[in-house]
């Protein structure tokens, strides 16, 4: 089984349940992390399976799959969102949208935020909310958008080689360190698509839909 666009779900604050409906429309394969199910469910969508050391989720949502959808990792050396990532990598997923992976505790949101950027040259990553999206991004990335898009850029490490185009304020071969932000925050998109280039290094691009 190939999967293209996929949507995890996991166990933080979720969306509204219509904008969870409308990710789930977009993708052809929605996998829950763990107690991701309940939220999932709670929204009006249905997981195609459930991944996790099952310690979160309820007997009713583990009833909502095939049981061999219903997919245990018992690896407690990792995250339910790596078990997540690594089984998607491992179908070849190419796109993922992620909700449900922040809110609550900070140690785990910024925990998850970070753990994300292993798989960020296996597929394409984005942390989708309402009226925002982050992406993680580790090498070239092209990104539909409208114009007067706000778009800022956060580097999380020393970054080398970073071009900016279709933005009002662009860069060619730039260095951005960690917190870093001035000349990277608060950028606006000029027409339909803007890229980011990176020769070294990773930073999230923020942008507001």
């Amino acid at each position: 089984m190939k999967i293209s666009h996929a949507l995890l779900i996991g166990n933080g604050q979720t969306p509204q349940s219509d904008f969870l409906q409308q990710l789930a429309a977009r993708a052809d394969w929605v996998l829950a992390a763990d107690g991701g199910a309940d939220r999932a469910l709670a929204a009006g969508v249905t997981p195609d399976a459930i991944i996790g050391d099952l310690d979160s989720v309820s007997a009713r949502a583990k009833q909502c799959v095939r049981p061999e959808h219903l997919i245990f990792v018992a690896n407690q050396n990792n995250t339910d969102l790596e078990k997540a990532l690594d089984w998607l990598a491992a179908h070849g997923c190419k796109t993922c949208t992620l909700v449900g992976f922040m809110g609550g505790r900070w140690d785990f949101t910024f925990g998850n935020f970070l753990s994300v950027f292993p798989y960020a040259r296996q597929m394409n990553l984005a942390f989708a909310g309402e009226g925002w999206t982050l992406y993680p991004v580790e090498k070239s990335r092209r990104f539909a958008c409208r114009p007067g898009q706000r778009v800022s850029l956060i580097p999380l490490k020393a970054c080398r080689g970073v071009t900016l185009q279709g933005l009002k304020y662009p860069l060619q071969n730039a260095r951005l360190k960690l917190g870093g932000t001035g000349r990277t925050l608060s950028n606006e998109t000029l027409g339909k698509t803007f890229s980011v280039a990176l020769a070294s290094g990773f930073l999230f691009v923020y942008t507001e839909n």
